[in-house]
């Protein structure tokens, strides 16, 4: 019985221990199978990266080029020093090396410092373990090449590789610096389309694998064992015309020097397309040196594209959008009759208008004109907060455009519901609201085309080449179009702005022969640490198109912070615009209307003519070199005694004037009253000055009238009324 019991006992366990048997190698089959199919591929890598050493092989970045095919931006062959860590530490441990010393030899040769080096040849990977192999220095010149080729062959080291690399050069320095940004030390772009369109310049990078010995086996050979080729990567063609964008650069210069600024920015572009044609900042920076500070925030400063990334009060310039949708609601009509006094009560405010003493009664197309803010404070009445606000909301202001450059701003567009009586008034002459230049002249080209809201882009097409030159197009921008007017009212309102650079505000971009229409803005800018607007800080605007029976290209200027002697956007943002419509339509082949050589005169620089009189030749030579005029000289005597036309005139440079020789000067002594409408008050007095003439100054601004008008002879020594007032 006792027998039998333990019989049966040993048979339980014995039961128990098959069990425990099956589960463990039930176990042990499930995890040799999980092992085998989901973490084959993790183990393989393990293993493969055990016994081989992998270098990446850089590919060529992709060339960019203007609209014309003209290169911008190349990449040029170079070579950079990899070290191969997994090979290199056995070969140290084998030649009984401190990867010290090796550091020290390395930092010598590459003119690196040594800290720099050893940490790349010591820095592990995340999880603790050594790193398989390192890129010690880029873009090594030939004397580094020839000196570390020399050291690897005497010291047998396979872990020190030489290989090709790229080096980014950018054909122009600063040209079209925020357009095509720049790339890291790495190669990755940083800024601009190299930063937008990176994934199609990068290229796929290749890797040679070279397998490697253990530590058992010193002798094995070392052989490669698999090298894949790198892709270069895709051309990237930009809607950019490089001779655009020089005739855009060298006015932005221009107006910075001319006018002090802080800062100048101008857009150039296809309104039908939405197609950028020049696109400039300045101040720049030179891409191939772009690291203009060890402070990032003030690289920043010099990186940041101003025209897309920041946003301000626009001003007058503003008044476009109020005046369409007055016209388009049918607030407005021709024969309406405004009174500006110089300023109106609105609320418990009084608003005033930039001419202090008012303009008096005037048309609705005389306060576009005269730029009125009493004027546009009724239309924006009767328009009322809701229907002001869907037309600022139809022209894309409030949104980003889209452009394809990266960190647009949006601005800030007040929603219907928050706009107060004073806001209302307030935003329909361009405060309270911001947007950006990027915005402006998106929200401008809606009426310089008949109507559409197109996307703003620089991206014209992604291509790539064969190995015969034969190009492809791979991809090309899609524009996104919305009709946001009808094409009737947007031709009507280009034909009121060809009024405000014909005899408005905006006179000083008028050329003759040629049909251009735009609008000047000066706002002040606002004290965000203070609050309010900030004394003494403007930014001077214009926008305009041309021709403006049919635009075929569109302008934007911002010049920011300019000299507080002369901010007027009138006066020195209208005249940027006139050089640059001038060179551009001239670039297009478009002809002027009517008589050429009276237009190539009107374009000469106006000279008011100084005294030559009781001067000798000499120092009448040099004064006429001076002002780039021609001389004529009659007579005999040592001084000059009388000139034709007398002192205060205005002719064009290099015409010729008369002068008279004789020993004593004759008669009284005549002057021609001046034209000083449009200067300074402090300009206009110097003026006065040097003709021997006296003056009162009334108001505050630019010169808007004097007594006597101009052309008048006087005598020396006259006294001149000059009447001052603002010009926006």
């Amino acid at each position: 019985m006792k027998e039998f019991r333990d019989n049966a006992e040993r048979k339980k366990r014995l039961f128990f221990v098959f069990i425990g048997v099956m589960i463990l190698l039930s176990i042990l089959t499930v995890r040799l199978l999980y092992v085998m199919t989901f973490k084959s591929n993790e183990f393989k890598e393990l293993a493969y990266n055990q016994w081989t050493s992998g270098v990446k092989v850089e590919p060529k970045r992709g060339t960019i080029y203007d609209r014309n095919g003209k290169e911008l931006v190349v990449s040029e062959n170079v070579h950079k020093v990899n070290l191969d860590l997994s090979i290199l530490r056995k070969e140290l441990k084998g030649k009984n090396i401190s990867e010290e010393a090796l550091a020290k030899d390395l930092s010598e040769i590459l003119n690196i410092e040594y800290e720099k080096v050893i940490d790349e040849m010591t820095k592990t990977l995340p999880n603790g373990k050594p790193r398989g192999s390192a890129i010690l220095k880029r873009r090594i010149d030939e004397k580094e090449q020839k000196d570390l080729r020399k050291y690897i062959e005497k010291n047998e080291y396979a872990g020190i590789l030489i290989s090709p690399d790229t080096k980014r050069y950018y054909e122009n320095g600063n040209f079209l610096s925020h357009i095509l940004g720049h790339t890291r030390s790495d190669g990755v772009g940083l800024t601009g389309v190299e930063l937008s369109y990176d994934k199609y310049l990068a290229g796929v990078p290749g890797r040679r694998i070279e397998e490697i010995d253990n530590e058992k086996s010193e002798n094995k050979p070392y052989t490669i064992s698999k090298f894949t080729d790198s892709i270069d990567g895709k051309g990237l063609v930009l809607t950019i015309d490089k001779n655009i964008q020089e005739f855009a650069e060298k006015a932005a210069n221009e107006a910075m020097i001319d006018n002090d600024a802080k800062a100048v920015s101008i857009i150039v572009s296809d309104p039908k397309t939405g197609e950028i044609l020049a696109l400039v900042n300045k101040p720049d920076y030179d891409l191939n040196d772009p690291w203009i500070s060890d402070n990032f925030n003030e690289n920043q400063k010099f990186w940041r594209n101003r025209a897309v990334n920041d946003t301000f009060e626009p001003g007058s310039i503003f008044k476009i959008i109020t005046a369409t949708a007055a016209v388009a609601e049918g607030v407005v009509n021709d024969n309406d009759k405004f009174a500006c006094s110089g300023s109106m009560q609105v609320a418990n405010k009084v608003i005033r208008c930039h001419k202090r003493t008012g303009h008096g009664e005037q048309t609705f197309a005389e306060i576009i004109q005269n730029s009125c803010n009493m004027g546009f404070i009724v239309l924006g009445k009767r328009l009322g907060a809701e229907k002001l606000t869907k037309y600022i909301k139809l022209f894309g202001l409030g949104e980003k455009t889209g452009i394809d450059l990266s960190g647009e701003a949006k601005g800030i567009i007040k929603k219907a519901k928050d706009i107060s009586e004073v806001d209302l008034a307030t935003i329909s002459f361009g405060q309270t609201n911001t947007l950006s230049m990027i915005q402006y002249i998106r929200a401008l080209n809606v009426l310089a085309n008949g109507g559409d809201l197109v996307t703003p882009h620089v991206m014209r097409a992604i291509i790539h080449k064969d190995d015969e030159g034969n190009v492809t197009v791979d991809k090309t921008f899609s524009s996104k179009v919305e009709k946001s007017i009808d094409e009737d009212i947007a031709k009507e309102m280009r034909d009121y702005l060809e009024k405000v650079v014909e005899i408005g505000g905006g006179k000083k971009a008028y050329i003759p022969g040629y049909r251009i229409g735009g609008k000047t803005g000066t706002a002040q800018k606002v004290d965000y640490q203070k609050g309010g607007y900030a004394s003494g800080k403007y930014v001077a605007s214009f926008g305009g198109m041309a021709p403006c029976d049919d635009p075929i290209v569109s302008i934007m200027i911002s010049i920011d912070e300019p000299n507080p002697a002369l901010y007027y956007a009138g006066q020195i943002a209208a005249p940027v615009a006139k050089t640059l419509f001038f060179d551009i339509l001239n670039y297009y082949g478009m002809e002027p209307e009517g008589d050429k050589e009276k237009l190539e005169r009107f374009l000469k620089k106006d000279i008011i003519l100084p005294e030559f009189r009781g001067l000798d030749i000499e120092d009448c030579k040099k004064l006429a070199k001076d002002f780039n005029i021609k001389l004529r000289i009659e007579g005999n005597g040592k001084y000059i005694n009388d000139m034709t036309p007398k002192p205060g005139f205005t002719i064009k440079e290099e015409d010729e004037i008369l002068l008279y020789l004789g020993d004593e000067i004759q008669g009284e002594m005549k002057v021609v009253m001046p034209d000083l409408i449009g200067m300074t008050g402090d300009r206009a007095k110097k003026v006065l000055e040097k003709l021997g003439l006296e003056y009162v100054v009334s108001g505050e601004g630019v010169v808007t009238s004097t007594t006597p008008k101009a052309g008048i002879i006087i005598n020396k020594g006259s006294k001149v009324i000059i009447n001052l007032d603002r010009d926006y």
